[in-house]
């Protein structure tokens, strides 16, 4: 068979292997402990200031 010939057998096991459904993977859901926070931050200058600041350095 030359380079780039169609091959309908290698088509056909490629649209099966394609078209199964894998159901083999645990589908539980993960559970975290903990807690989360968030840093409303500063305000617009202060962050500028400071990222001045780092810059100078």
């Amino acid at each position: 068979m030359s380079m780039g010939a169609y091959d309908e057998d290698e088509h056909e096991r490629r649209e099966a292997q394609a078209s199964r459904v894998d159901a083999d993977f645990d589908d539980e859901r993960t559970i975290y402990h903990g807690t989360v926070e968030y840093d409303a931050g500063e305000s617009a200058e202060e962050l500028l200031s400071q990222f001045e600041e780092m810059k100078s350095d």
